[in-house]
């Protein structure tokens, strides 16, 4: 079984990275099993079937057949007299995607591969396959940006938008497979990059006007408001150009994440496709208050 180990050296995880484009991680894909572990995963499956009360005659038939082929039939006896000598191959589908069109296309039954040996057929793990089954499996904090004026900003006034460096940091999942003759592994490292601001208006302007704020030096993404500043644009941030009226407008503010991996047979870090997530968060504009004298 593959084992998933998380490294954050920033915030607590929030949610998974969504990939840029059109490209999304296996939905399923094979894995080897060693003999014992195979041979007792059908038993358990044929005794679990054919001695549950009121199981219809078709499932302890299917299942009956499924047995007969690995212990009787093209096989013997789950080929544990040469457990030595390679593995079983299993489909396997991620668990929250098992619904999906793209989970059911690993639907070769079990099958035996020899040590070293390259399974025929697409999906089976190897490290960059480990490598993207850890991208699905990355959780990034949340994507909430401190604003000045904090409460409620004005009608045609800067509003300066930045986020902590201590934490949009590198965030790690490392994926590892170790079965018979197989010890593989791949670790898929998300590095954040920039960060996006819409501020759920047209009636508004972006500093920059892209809304393509650029990561720091330092790992922080814009600049704090200070003292000295109310004369000068902020590198990050917003200006309304009407108020929210007596509601609110719905700022987006969504992170991009550089994302490599590193593995077995590959130590230099090598490019998946970049990731982004982000979330809301309301902001009240109010126009600016004048005095008649």
């Amino acid at each position: 079984m593959i084992r998933y180990t998380s490294t954050t050296t920033g915030g607590r995880g929030e949610g998974n990275v969504t990939p840029v484009g059109n490209w999304t991680p296996p939905a399923c894909w094979y894995e080897p099993r060693s003999a014992e572990e195979f041979s007792q995963y059908v038993e358990n499956m044929y005794d679990e079937t054919v001695n549950t009360p009121g199981q219809h005659s078709y499932a302890k038939s299917a299942v009956g057949m499924f047995r007969n082929e690995y212990k009787d039939g093209k096989y013997k006896n789950y080929n544990l007299d040469k457990k030595d000598e390679g593995n079983w191959w299993v489909a396997v589908r991620d668990e929250d995607r098992w619904t999906e069109p793209e989970a059911q296309l690993c639907d070769k039954q079990p099958f035996w591969a020899e040590n070293g040996a390259t399974p025929p057929v697409e999906n089976a793990v190897t490290p960059q396959v480990l490598a993207e089954l850890a991208y699905n499996r990355i959780q990034l904090p949340t994507t909430e940006v401190t604003l000045a004026p904090e409460t409620a900003t004005k009608v045609n006034l800067p509003t300066w938008a930045w986020l902590d460096k201590a934490k949009f940091k590198e965030v790690s999942v490392t994926a590892a497979l170790n079965v018979g003759g197989l010890n593989i592994l791949a670790t898929t490292t998300a590095k954040p990059v920039s960060l996006k601001l819409k501020p759920g208006t047209p009636d508004a302007e972006t500093y920059p006007a892209s809304g393509e704020c650029t990561i720091n030096d330092d790992g922080s993404i814009g600049e704090p408001y200070g003292k000295g500043k109310a004369d000068q644009n902020p590198p990050c941030g917003i200006r309304y150009l009407r108020s929210s009226g007596d509601g609110t407008f719905k700022l987006q503010a969504t992170v991009t994440w550089e994302i490599t991996w590193t593995g077995t047979g590959n130590p230099n870090p090598t490019q998946l496709p970049n990731g982004t997530f982000g979330n809301e968060q309301k902001v009240t504009v109010q126009e600016i208050q004048s005095v008649n004298r």
